[in-house]
């Protein structure tokens, strides 16, 4: 029998080892969360795999088995005739179930025997998944971060670009997310990540990253959308020096109108989430505000909403803040001119962090 590998962890440099990196669970568990750039080709499934587990615990596990290796082989065999049917002879991919156990060993069988030179991950994604929680929730040192900080509408994200553009380390938490950390942040037709994937693109950025330079993080709270911010980053993003970035509010509030589309476009869908905001607004304002969502008056709308929830949100937030600020960059308009004159101001502030 052709030899199978093994590779003992998931650390960047034995993952950057192999050509491929194969996620042989189900699309479902896949969804949740994998190794980032891990490519999904299944053995079983997802309703084979509950099938199988159903045959397994209520009959026999003979049955089950016999079962689960027919859907296996066929499945496999899918495979080599559609995504590895250009691989070449030297191809070294590493393949991964749950626990390192009978579903990547079961393709890991059938590539070697083909030629490949094959390997398994030992523990399969838990042992993946035990490194993103041992960085994320429990390592040391933390990032040497400085926050973007500024209200909403100041074009902090857009700043981040450019002085990533610069050369300068930006993390985009909102990015990674998939929400741009706001009630009406939600990308539209774009559903967050869970938790557990949401921390694997996070790593992987911080992974890319030189953690004893200044990393730029756009303020946050604590989370991003319905997702956490680790608590190493979180700490950290907590303590951290800060950078205002400053715009006047009409310039605010015509950015707030470009840029967030579904002010005007959905109002039966806006109307709702403006009435869960947590300031007490009275009905006739949240009425007023729904007329102008209704008559397309999305820039009047964005200014009602910076002038009584958005500011006074970013007033009370940072009086909490604990970290110092080192500099203020004022923008009188906000396009991308103003934005890369803002972000040459900036790198030259976060060099001296």
């Amino acid at each position: 029998m052709a030899e199978i590998r093994v590779a003992e962890d998931a650390e960047p440099a034995t993952l950057g080892a192999f050509d491929m990196i194969i996620d042989a669970r189900s699309p479902g568990e896949f969804a949740v969360d994998h190794i980032p750039g891990a490519v999904n080709l299944p053995v079983l499934s997802d309703a084979e795999r509950a099938e199988v587990g159903t045959i397994y615990v209520q009959e026999s596990r003979f049955k089950a088995r016999r079962i689960g290796a027919a859907y296996v082989a066929r499945n496999v065999a899918q495979h080599l005739q559609t995504a590895m049917a250009d691989w070449p002879g030297s191809q070294q991919p590493l393949v991964y179930c749950w626990r390192g156990g009978m579903r990547s060993n079961a393709m890991a069988v059938i590539l070697a025997q083909v030629g490949w030179r094959t390997a398994v991950l030992a523990g399969g994604y838990r042992t993946y998944r035990r490194r993103v929680v041992q960085r994320l929730y429990e390592a040391h040192p933390v990032p040497k971060v400085v926050v973007l900080d500024g209200p909403t509408g100041s074009g902090k994200t857009e700043v981040l670009a450019h002085l990533a553009a610069l050369g300068v380390q930006a993390l985009d938490l909102e990015a990674l997310a998939a929400h741009r950390g706001s009630l009406l942040g939600a990308l539209p037709g774009t559903p967050q990540p869970s938790q557990k994937l949401f921390e694997s693109r996070l790593l992987a950025e911080l992974e890319r990253l030189d953690l004893s330079r200044p990393i730029v993080v756009e303020a946050e709270s604590s989370k991003v959308g319905q997702r956490m911010v680790p608590p190493v980053l979180w700490s950290a993003m907590d303590a951290a020096p800060r950078i205002s970035l400053l715009a006047p509010p009409e310039a605010r509030a015509r950015y707030l109108a470009q840029n967030y589309g579904e002010l005007g476009r959905d109002p039966d869908a806006l109307i709702p989430l403006l009435a869960r905001l947590p300031d007490r607004l009275g009905r006739k304002r949240l009425e007023a505000w729904a007329d102008l969502a209704r008559a397309g008056e999305t820039e009047a709308l964005a200014a009602d909403l910076i002038e009584a929830h958005y500011d006074p949100a970013y007033r009370r937030s940072s009086r909490e803040r604990n970290g110092r600020v080192i500099g203020e960059v004022a923008l009188g308009r906000l396009d991308a001119e103003a934005f890369d004159e803002a972000a040459r101001k900036i790198a030259g502030l976060v060099g001296g962090a």
